[in-house]
């Protein structure tokens, strides 16, 4: 039965991009080997892909021992520092990370820096295999004059910001002037375009945090451009998150007629998804508003708007020089057909004026140490479905491995795929046979070096402090911001 059951559950029958079908639980009949006994498995970062990472390893393999290592002193990465304060349903992935983190075979490891505090050798040393799930912690950067004028950020940092990430709490957006530009036309472009112009009094109950309410209270933006080099049927964003913006309170859609002529013909062949998008696009822009609509849009008194086929040229300075007052941008035009649609320059420019500019166009990974292959041109780990090339032993999930793009479940599938991949290679004997240390080892490093980790009950008390913290003003709660005063609370 044993053999036979290895056969059907075998990872060889299943073809290698696909997983076995939700609610089947494919278990390893076979007995496994010593070394296969207790693989001691180390992932560094505990976002989604950590998370994930490690869940499938631990459910597939019954006796796998998971450490996973973050940097911050507190766990979950983009679910609490990316995900929209106004979006608490996507936070419930939350409740499943803690269940792993709460298994006899997994323990966090808080407030250790790879790359820093400890090396990836030396974690090759310690465990049987090591899965790098650390996401993309940088911004792609314009490159255009005026990049580095005050009053220009990353979207990144402001998301940061506002989410309490440590290391963006000096950011203090300047908020006085009445128009914004976001460069790009994606989801964190409408997230921050939304926190901007939510009213207030709709955040209050939120997490997002006290020194960010209170900018948001004072801010004078009242008008908040999206612009974007290609068209209406290139946008980034999903419906949801448009919907949202047309039904945002207090504020109106800004959308010029003329950048959707002919739209209604291309639409038809484009997939169903991107059709309905489109299509709420163009009733937006082109129908009259009913009675109750049009009421509530000519009482609001802030507005936001796609700009289409514009190119960011240049951030162009106050008189003085010392902030940003507007963009040059390039009108475009589209060439070529369907994914390989480009804008290409027309000649003609065109000066935007603001107070605030926010780049959005995309995310990216840094290299964690020397000796982890690293592609700066694609800002990721060069890999083969997660097994790092030239590394036996070392592995990839999430953003990491295949760039920044997709939701939290494309992250899940792809953690899925690379510890089905780490369970395959120890299967085959293919990782290093014999007993390793796992964290007894890296511990003793670390107590060398007086770096002192931050455990799971320890996250546990910050979380129950946070909550506590939340309770007087109707928050759900208060988030820490300050590494120091999280260690001081503990204790460290």
């Amino acid at each position: 039965m044993a053999s036979r059951c290895w056969r059907w559950w075998g990872w060889s029958a299943w073809p290698r991009t696909r997983l076995p079908p939700a609610g089947s639980t494919p278990s390893f009949c076979h007995h496994f080997s010593t070394q296969e006994k207790t693989p001691q498995i180390c992932v560094v970062g505990s976002g989604p892909a950590g998370f994930y990472t490690a869940q499938h390893l631990l459910k597939q393999h019954p006796q796998a021992h998971v450490d996973i290592y973050e940097k911050q002193p507190v766990p979950f990465g983009l679910v609490r520092f990316g995900v929209a304060p106004d979006h608490p349903e996507v936070k419930n992935v939350i409740n499943t990370f803690t269940q792993t983190a709460h298994s006899g075979r997994c323990a966090f490891w808080g407030n250790v820096e790879v790359g820093r505090d400890v090396t990836v050798p030396e974690l090759q040393e310690a465990y049987h295999a090591v899965v790098l799930s650390y996401g993309a912690e940088d911004h792609r950067a314009l490159e255009i004059p005026g990049e580095e004028l005050p009053g220009v950020c990353s979207a990144r940092a402001f998301v940061g910001w506002y989410n309490g990430l440590p290391e963006n709490q000096e950011l203090e957006p300047d908020l006085s002037c009445d128009t914004a530009v976001i460069l790009g036309q994606g989801n964190v472009a409408l997230d921050v375009a939304r926190i901007l112009l939510t009213p207030p009094e709709h955040l209050e109950r939120t997490d997002i945090t006290k020194a960010a309410l209170g900018v948001l209270r004072q801010s004078r933006v009242k008008t908040v451009w999206l612009v974007g080099r290609r068209g209406p049927l290139q946008v980034a964003f999903t419906i949801k998150e448009l919907r949202e913006m047309i039904q945002l309170p207090g504020a109106r859609p800004i959308l010029d007629p003329v950048d959707f002529l002919g739209l209604q013909d291309k639409i038809k062949e484009v997939p169903r998804p991107r059709k309905r998008l489109t299509e709420l696009l163009l009733r937006t822009a082109t129908e009259k508003p009913g009675p109750a609509e049009a009421a509530r849009q000519a009482s609001a008194s802030r507005a936001w708007g796609l700009r289409f086929f514009r190119s960011p040229q240049q951030v162009l300075p106050s008189p003085d020089g010392r902030r940003a007052a507007g963009v040059r941008l390039a009108v475009t035009r589209l060439e070529g057909v369907d994914e390989a649609t480009r804008a290409v320059p027309t000649g003609d420019m065109e000066d935007l004026p603001c107070g605030l500019v926010l780049s959005s166009i995309g995310y990216k990974s840094r290299p964690v140490d020397p000796s982890v292959p690293f592609d700066s041109k694609l800002g990721v780990i060069p890999n083969v479905e997660g097994r790092v090339m030239d590394v036996p032993g070392l592995y990839c999930s999430g953003w990491v491995k295949r760039g920044p793009t997709g939701v939290i479940a494309t992250t899940m599938t792809d953690s899925f795929l690379t510890g089905q991949m780490l369970l395959q290679d120890l299967k085959a004997g293919l990782l290093p046979s014999g007993p390793r240390p796992g964290y007894a080892a890296i511990q003793a490093l670390l107590s060398s070096r007086g770096v002192r980790p931050v455990s799971f009950s320890d996250w546990e008390k910050l979380d129950a402090e946070e909550v506590a913290r939340g309770q007087g003003t109707g928050k759900p709660r208060e988030k820490l911001v300050d590494p120091q005063e999280m260690l001081r609370l503990l204790g460290h």
